[in-house]
């Protein structure tokens, strides 16, 4: 084909040699398209979990449940804010959960994946659609007819014409613009459809992740609170502890009590000092991880806006929340998502075998100069009919079934895993109301006793021991309340991610801290 300005000044022999070689660099076969193969799992690593024991204990503690919040993977991290201020920052919980959603790296990964996704599939889309291209080149050539095989021997001494040796040399340009479309092409239709289920699915695995990181951020900040509200306590266990201290170090000097009254008020003052010591050390240690968490700098003073309180929560009925959680989960739509994927693709190793069609051409301007330039085109049409591939297509067959009932188990395991985070969170929620409850009552009851026995001490009916004992009481029952409140509002926010809508409840559930 590119001959066509030689073609007008050569012989017919030798025109039809050209034309043969022309001939022979055009390649018009149609390729058949290989079936994607999807990863035999698809299941996404959670980010953040939450965690309730049972506890038993020994004394009269009513904290019999040890709440934990468990972070794992990508979720631990994030990217640091390059406008984040230095020095100190009052955080709010919103504002706290706006970081986490804009720097948490979990939340940056599922966002990639997905736009990877959706690449894909563009990908695969572009195998569907037209190709259009142009091209300009300026040539120079000159071929060897005998090296490529054609000599005067191979058309006969008939003809009556001394057979050319060469070609050439000859110079010509090419402009043209080329176009290739499939017309036929069943695999590749289900590849596409694959590949846009498996890009819904990352784009709900996204969604899923602005669930994680809510949890997380949540679970990290009401830990922070939590703390807080133990530092305000212990503080004022010190003063109690300080005040039986100088009661009993007065009467001591007066002779009305032993020194060991004193020496035991002194031990118990040192020990809630080191106590309160050692929940500050803690709080540190937990802003920075809540600092980790939403790409704050680590050792910035952080000041938190809200207390820890309790709230009424009012939920519906178990099996309603089941039912809820089953229709909002996005991780459940993405496991349902991804076994159409996997249904698509093992529909396009199945379409393998059928034949595919497609057609390609191209139109331009072929010449020696741009001023002596002739119209030049090719339209071909073809067709693949698969007839023997060595056992592949079967291959692709039986490793797209596997696919299809790997996702078809773990889309039914899904079902089971978002009905059992309900219910433990349902069970959580009920048993740290309960708590909390328990917890008020002996606080109040715990602070009466310790100024019962303060003021027996003082009267000289009772000794330092009664009230030592009655300042540890305090403490635990303190202790026991707060957290009682930091498994309550967990439960809270564990239920809401159980069902799909803790971003969206966060509001309700703690609209009233402050």
């Amino acid at each position: 084909m590119y001959f066509s300005n030689q073609i007008r000044t050569m012989s017919r022999p030798a025109a039809v040699v050209a034309l043969l070689l022309a001939a022979a660099a055009v390649d018009c076969r149609a390729q058949s398209t290989r079936a994607l193969q999807l990863p035999l799992s698809a299941n996404a690593q959670s980010g953040a979990s939450v965690e309730q024991s049972a506890t038993p204990s020994m004394s009269s503690s009513v904290n019999t449940i040890n709440t934990q919040v468990r972070v794992q993977g990508s979720y631990s991290g994030s990217a640091l804010d390059s406008t984040a201020p230095s020095g100190a920052i009052t955080l709010t919980f919103p504002e706290a959960i706006r970081r986490a959603l804009e720097f948490n790296l979990g939340k940056i990964g599922a966002d990639a994946a997905s736009l990877q996704a959706q690449a894909q599939r563009i990908s695969v889309l572009s195998s569907l659609l037209p190709t259009v291209s142009a091209s300009l080149s300026e040539n120079a050539a000159k071929a060897d007819l005998q090296a490529e095989g054609f000599n005067s021997s191979l058309f006969g001494s008939s003809l009556g014409f001394s057979f050319p040796n060469t070609v050439g040399p000859f110079h010509y340009y090419d402009l043209r613009g080329s176009m290739q479309q499939s017309i036929l092409d069943l695999t590749g239709v289900h590849n596409y459809r694959s590949a846009r289920e498996s890009a819904d699915a990352a784009n709900l695995d996204a969604r899923q992740a602005r669930e994680e990181v809510v949890l997380a951020v949540t679970g990290a900040y009401l830990q922070l609170m939590a703390t807080s509200a133990l530092i305000d306590e212990q503080r004022t266990e010190v003063q109690y502890a300080e005040a039986s201290y100088k009661q009993a170090r007065a009467m001591a000097d007066a002779g009305n009590k032993a020194p060991i009254d004193a020496n035991r008020g002194l031990v118990e003052l040192q020990t809630e000092q080191q106590r309160l010591r050692s929940q500050l050390g803690d709080c540190e240690k937990q802003k920075n991880a809540l600092a980790r968490l939403i790409g704050l700098p680590l050792g910035l003073d952080i000041s938190i806006a809200e207390k820890l309180e309790t709230q009424p929560y009012d939920t519906a009925p178990l099996e309603e929340l089941i039912h809820r959680a089953w229709s909002q989960r996005q991780d459940l739509k993405a496991a349902d998502a991804q076994l159409h994927a996997a249904i698509e693709a093992r529909k396009a190793a199945g379409d393998e075998r059928l034949p595919s069609a497609k057609v390609e051409g191209f139109y331009g301007v072929e010449g020696i100069n741009p001023n002596q330039g002739n119209g030049i085109f090719q339209a071909s049409a073809s067709v693949n009919i698969p007839i023997f591939s060595g056992g592949r297509l079967h291959a692709d067959a039986v490793q797209a079934d596997a696919v299809v009932t790997e996702r078809k188990a773990e889309l039914s395991n899904a079902r089971g895993a978002v009905e059992l985070d309900v219910r433990n969170a349902y069970i959580d929620l009920n048993v740290a109301n309960d708590q909390v409850a328990t917890a008020e009552s002996n606080r109040t009851l715990a602070l009466a006793t310790l100024q019962q026995s303060q003021d027996r001490f003082a009267v000289g009916v009772a000794d330092s021991v009664e009230v030592v004992n009655s300042q540890e009481a305090l403490a635990a029952a303190d202790h026991d309340y707060v957290s009682s409140l930091f498994s309550q509002n967990l439960a809270k926010i564990t239920l809401a991610h159980a069902m799909g809508e803790a971003e969206k409840d966060l509001p309700n559930i703690f609209k009233g801290s402050k």
